[in-house]
């Protein structure tokens, strides 16, 4: 799946960029017709540890997923979000389904 990465003040490196990609790609498996999709990875400003944000916007046909999770840390944060997304796209499908 082609994912546009978008890291925000910070520099994000080539293994977390990897990590959450091969995390996304795995959503594919679910839904074959997924589109594109969009990571934001944001570091927030403050004290808490929990500062970490990913934001993940998939595009399927007539519709968009999106999961927003914040965490310790950007892999915890992708992992929950791409969790996330797998149940969206699990219950579009059944939607679909129902109506065919």
């Amino acid at each position: 799946m082609k994912l546009q990465m978008h890291s925000i003040h910070f520099d994000a490196d080539i293994k977390l960029l990897d990590f959450i990609q091969k995390k996304a790609d795995k959503l594919e498996t679910f839904f074959d017709r997924i589109i594109d999709g969009e990571v934001f990875m944001r570091l927030e400003k403050g004290e808490a540890r929990e500062n970490k944000i990913v934001e993940i916007k998939i595009n399927i046909p007539g519709n968009q997923l999106f999961a927003k999770v914040q965490s310790s840390s950007f892999e915890a944060a992708a992992d929950e979000a791409v969790e996330a997304l797998r149940r969206q796209l699990k219950k579009h499908k059944e939607k679909l389904y129902e109506h065919h």
